[in-house]
């Protein structure tokens, strides 16, 4: 530990100057992974990742070596490359069900004071070479992160940034829809949705776009965040698609938006209807969840046996007129840092090391889907699981006269003779 804080203290030293990475970096590096792999002997950072990262059938996971132009569009373009793979054990019936994923972080291409529509552009013209990137990988499904058409501007409760808003066929779509037909991919792109049917309602909403251009379909969140007086009901309320999966052709493929991943039951609900991998497109800054970051996703990965791919978009975003965030500090112009840190983390709860904490990325994993029955023939959650209690006492929540079952000690509020 001694050694690790001479380090951040050097990388400051060395950073004098470059305030902005120093603030938003990990002692000056990119993550925690990074400043410990540059800080620990060996032997001491391959049992610290073992149990920070877990085993991958009983292995570290191991890295991806990814193609000579790839690497040089990653250098080019300066987002953080990184490439693993998640393993199953061999079976004698089935052949492996390898699905090479990807997510993307990135951050806003120009500032918020731009005009709407020339921030959009630029952040394609940010995007492109990324998921070009990812195609020239061979990416099978390739996730987006929350809004990632536009700044994060549910922070600020004006209204003007509504006329992002686009149908689900709309300009990011179509955007998006060349790209996968060009490289055979399946991507999800969450957007802010204006539902023209239904009188310009608008809706968070992640399109799932099909490998051959098409669009499978859609789901719109389910939860949404009432902390402090950030209240994203402001622009859109909760979603009405339920909890749908995808079935594509590379898997079955759900979405859990953003703060969803604060709630287990909606984890448990996609695993119920027989997602494999399920992503998590999010926007959330650091002083506000990432203590948690690390944790939801994995957790819900083992408790439903599947793949969870967790994305967070990166940079601090500055607004045109302050705003307040009911915590109490004056009015400012940014809801804070996105941190980035976008992971993967697999049913047998081994997880891969995170992008950047400041950069925009790609995360490439390969994961043999067989994983998922695997662990649910050795944990058994499934079978043992007892819905019929919680439904029973689901239903008895829901009632007016609901009372907890609690039964107090007779002698509790005894007085002493």
């Amino acid at each position: 530990m001694e050694k690790i804080s001479q380090a951040c203290a050097a990388n400051h030293e060395l950073n004098d100057g470059k305030d902005a990475i120093n603030n938003v970096s990990v002692c000056g590096y990119d993550s925690l992974h990074q400043l410990l792999a540059q800080n620990l002997k060996p032997q001491i950072f391959q049992e610290v990742s073992r149990l920070l990262l877990g085993l991958n059938c009983g292995k570290p996971l191991q890295t991806i070596s990814l193609a000579e132009p790839v690497k040089s569009l990653s250098l080019k373009h300066g987002f953080d490359l990184q490439a693993f793979c998640f393993h199953a054990d061999k079976e004698s019936v089935r052949e492996p069900r390898i699905v090479r994923v990807g997510l993307i972080q990135n951050s806003i291409a120009l500032p918020t004071t731009a005009p709407l529509s020339n921030q959009k552009r630029a952040i394609f013209e940010k995007v492109k070479p990324i998921i070009e990137a990812a195609g020239a990988s061979g990416v099978n499904i390739l996730c987006l992160q929350e809004a990632w058409m536009m700044p994060f501007a549910f922070c600020t409760r004006e209204k003007g940034w509504c006329e992002f808003a686009e149908p689900v066929d709309g300009e990011s779509t179509r955007f998006l829809q060349d790209l996968a037909l060009r490289f055979n991919m399946v991507i999800v792109s969450s957007i802010l949705e204006r539902d023209v049917n239904h009188g310009e309602t608008l809706w968070n909403t992640a399109v799932v776009i099909g490998n051959n251009g098409n669009i499978i379909g859609k789901h719109r969140k389910n939860h949404i965040p009432r902390v402090g007086d950030f209240n994203e009901s402001t622009y859109y309320m909760e979603g009405n698609t339920g909890h749908p999966v995808f079935e594509t052709a590379f898997g079955k493929i759900a979405i859990n938006i953003c703060y969803g991943r604060h709630h287990p039951l909606n984890w448990l609900a996609f695993g119920l209807n027989g997602a494999e991998i399920v992503f998590n497109p999010s926007a959330t800054v650091g002083e506000l969840s990432e203590p948690m970051w690390p944790i939801e996703a994995r957790n819900a990965a083992i408790a439903n046996s599947y793949f969870v791919g967790s994305i967070n978009r990166v940079g601090t975003e500055i607004f045109p007129n302050p705003f307040t965030s009911g915590d109490g500090r004056p009015q400012h112009t940014d809801f804070g840092h996105f941190y980035g840190s976008s992971h993967f983390s697999a049913p047998d709860a081994s997880c891969t090391p995170s992008l950047s904490r400041f950069r925009d990325g790609l995360l490439i994993s390969d994961m043999d889907l067989n994983l998922c029955r695997q662990l649910k023939d050795k944990w058994g959650f499934r079978m043992t699981a007892r819905y019929e209690l919680y439904a029973e006492m689901l239903a008895r929540y829901l009632k007016p006269e609901f009372e907890p079952q609690v039964i107090s000690d007779p002698l509790l509020n005894k007085k002493a003779s």
